[in-house]
C-alpha cells in the first residue's frame, strides 16, 4: 500500500508522527508551499523567510537521508496554491492509497483537512503532534467542568508528570514558581551578550529573493536576516543561550529596554514552533544547567515555566474553546488598529519602541507584547480581531494555536477571564518601572492628566470607569475599584474627558 506522508510548514521533524511507521520503499513524502500558507494574512516577510528557507532545508536533510520526497515549490507552475489542492494532486499522479499527517497547529487547516477528507475514496489519518507535552485530550481531561482554566495548576501537574525541577514530590527550592524574582531592571554597567546569529546561506538568499518578489506589500523587514534554519543551527542557538544568557533570564526577563530588542531572552520560540527544536529538550537541557550548578533556580524554573507551563497551556486552551473562542469580545471592544501599528508613527516612545524593534526583527519579547502593545490595545478598545490579526501578522514565532489564546485570553480579557484571573491592564508607571523608555518620550509619565500627560495613565483609569460593570467583581480588581470609588465626581470627568480626546484622535489614524 502506497502512502502519502505529508509535513506542513511548522512540523519540521524527523519525530512527526506522520513518519512513524514510514517505509522507505513505498511511502512519498510531500511538502509544500503554498499561496495560500503565505498570504491567509499578510505575514511579516522575515516570517516568511524563516519558514520557508527552514522547509527547504529541512527537505534537503531528509533528501539525503533516503526519504522519497515531493516538495513543491512556491513558484512552481503546477502549484495549485493550496495545502488541499497539491494533496490532492499528488495523490492522483502516484496512485496513493492513503494519506496521513500530523494534527496541524491551526483550526482552519484542520477543518480544511476533514472537509477535504470527505471528498476522497481513500483514507485520510490524522495524527496527534508528540512533540506537545499534553495531548488534547489530556488537557481536556484537565479542564473538565471547571469554570475557570489556570495555568499554575496545569504547570503542576505537568511538572509532577515529566518529573522536571522536582526533589521526589515537592518542587525543587519548596516553591513551584519563582516569578516574583523575574521582574529586576538591569543596571547600566550589565553587559547583554551578542544574541545568535546566522548568516543566511544559497538556499535562504534564494528565498529571500522569493519572498521579496511575490511579497513586497507585506509588512516588516527582510534584512539583515541571521535566524537558524536547520536543527543543527537551532541546537547551537540553544546551547549559547543556555551559556551565556540563562543566568540573567530570571532576573530579567520582564526588562525592557531601549534599542535592546533581545535582552537575555533565548528567542527559542522560533525554532520550537516550527520543529526545529525538540520542547522537552530544551526543557531538559535547562534542567541540567541547574542541576550542574551553572544557572540560579529562578532562571530555570522561569525558562521551565515557559514551556513546559505556559505553552502547553494555551495550545490546551485553544483546542479546548475552538472555534468559538475566536469570536469571543467579552468587553464590546470595537475600536480599529491604529495605523502606527505598521508605521510606528506615535510619540508614544514605548510604543515607537516595540513596533520598530517588530518591523525589523518580526520578534518581540512577551512583555513588549504584554504590558506595552497589548496594553495599549486593551485600555484603547481595540476589537480582538484586529490585534488576533496583527500579532500573528507580525511575530515569526505566530500560529493561531499559540497567538489566539494569548491576545484573547492573555491580553485583552477577550473571554472574560477564562484564560487569565484578570485583565493586564497597567497605567505609565509599570511601563516606567520596567523600561527605559519613559525618558526619552513626548509625553510625561508622571503627569496623569492633560496634553502632556502620559496617555496610559487617563486610560489606565478610563478603561475601569468603562468596564465597570463587567470587571467591579473581579476579586482581583477589589482593591483598585476601591480607589476609583474614592475618586471625586471632577477628576473621573477629567479622566473621561482626555480620554475621549485622545481616543477621538486616535480613530482618525487608524489603518
Amino acid at each position: 500500500m502506497k502512502t502519502l506522508r505529508v509535513i506542513l510548514w511548522d512540523q519540521l521533524s524527523e519525530s512527526i508522527s506522520s513518519l512513524e511507521d514510514h517505509n522507505p520503499n513505498q511511502d512519498i513524502i510531500l511538502m509544500c508551499e503554498t499561496h495560500e500558507d503565505c498570504t491567509y494574512v499578510k505575514h511579516h516577510k522575515k516570517k516568511l523567510v524563516f519558514i520557508l528557507s527552514a522547509m527547504r532545508h529541512f527537505a534537503q536533510t531528509l533528501v539525503k537521508k533516503g526519504y522519497y520526497l515531493i516538495y513543491v515549490k512556491l513558484d512552481q507552475q503546477e502549484n495549485s496554491g493550496s495545502l488541499t489542492g497539491e494533496i490532492d494532486r499528488i495523490r492522483a499522479l502516484h496512485r496513493i492509497n492513503k494519506i496521513v499527517i500530523t494534527s496541524p497547529g491551526e483550526y482552519r487547516v484542520l477543518h480544511n483537512l476533514e472537509l477535504f477528507a470527505k471528498t476522497l475514496s481513500i483514507p485520510l489519518i490524522i495524527r496527534e503532534d508528540l512533540r506537545f507535552l499534553a495531548s488534547s485530550q489530556e488537557f481536556s481531561d484537565w479542564a473538565g467542568n471547571r469554570k475557570m482554566l489556570r495555568m499554575e495548576f496545569f504547570y503542576r501537574e505537568m511538572r509532577k508528570k515529566y518529573h522536571i525541577l522536582m526533589n521526589g514530590d515537592k518542587p525543587e527550592g519548596g516553591k513551584w514558581n519563582y516569578d516574583s524574582q523575574n521582574r529586576k531592571f538591569p543596571k547600566n554597567s550589565i553587559s547583554i551578550p551578542l544574541h545568535f546569529q546566522k548568516a543566511p546561506d544559497a538556499l535562504t538568499k534564494e528565498v529571500i529573493e522569493l519572498v521579496t518578489k511575490n511579497f513586497s506589500d507585506h509588512f516588516g523587514d527582510i534584512l539583515p536576516f541571521h535566524l537558524a534554519v536547520t536543527h543543527q543551527q537551532a541546537l547551537l542557538a540553544l546551547k549559547l543561550f543556555i551559556k551565556e544568557r540563562l543566568s540573567y533570564f530570571g532576573d530579567y526577563q520582564d526588562a525592557m529596554l531601549e534599542n535592546e530588542p533581545w535582552l537575555f531572552h533565548s528567542h527559542l520560540s522560533f525554532y520550537i514552533n516550527i520543529g526545529l527544536l525538540d520542547p522537552l529538550y530544551c526543557i531538559k537541557q535547562v534542567e541540567k544547567a541547574y542541576y550542574d550548578g551553572h544557572v540560579p533556580l529562578n532562571a530555570a524554573e522561569g525558562f521551565i515555566r515557559q514551556i513546559l507551563g505556559w505553552r502547553e497551556y494555551v495550545r490546551g486552551v485553544y483546542w479546548y474553546k475552538m472555534p468559538k473562542y475566536k469570536e469571543d469580545n467579552f468587553l464590546d471592544a470595537i475600536g480599529k488598529l491604529p495605523a502606527f501599528f505598521w508605521s510606528a508613527d506615535t510619540k508614544l516612545n514605548c510604543l515607537k519602541q516595540c513596533i520598530t524593534e517588530t518591523k525589523q526583527n518580526a520578534y518581540a519579547h512577551h512583555i513588549q507584547r504584554l504590558m506595552v502593545l497589548g496594553n495599549f490595545a486593551l485600555l484603547c478598545g481595540i476589537d480582538p480581531k484586529y490585534v488576533n490579526e496583527w500579532y500573528l501578522i507580525v511575530y515569526a514565532d505566530a500560529f493561531e494555536w499559540v497567538e489566539l489564546p494569548n491576545v484573547t485570553g492573555m491580553i485583552l480579557f477577550a473571554d472574560g477571564g477564562y484564560l487569565a484571573s484578570k485583565p493586564y491592564a497597567a497605567s505609565g508607571a509599570y511601563i516606567n518601572k520596567m523600561s527605559n523608555y519613559c525618558g526619552n518620550c513626548f509625553y510625561d509619565v508622571n503627569e496623569k492628566q492633560g496634553a502632556k500627560a502620559c496617555p496610559f495613565n487617563y486610560l489606565y483609569w478610563n478603561f475601569l470607569i468603562r468596564n465597570k460593570e463587567k470587571l467591579q467583581y473581579n476579586q482581583r480588581l477589589t482593591m483598585i475599584y476601591a480607589t476609583l470609588k474614592k475618586l471625586d465626581a471632577k477628576k473621573i470627568k477629567s479622566i473621561q474627558k482626555d480620554s475621549e480626546l485622545f481616543l477621538t484622535e486616535l480613530a482618525k489614524l487608524t489603518y
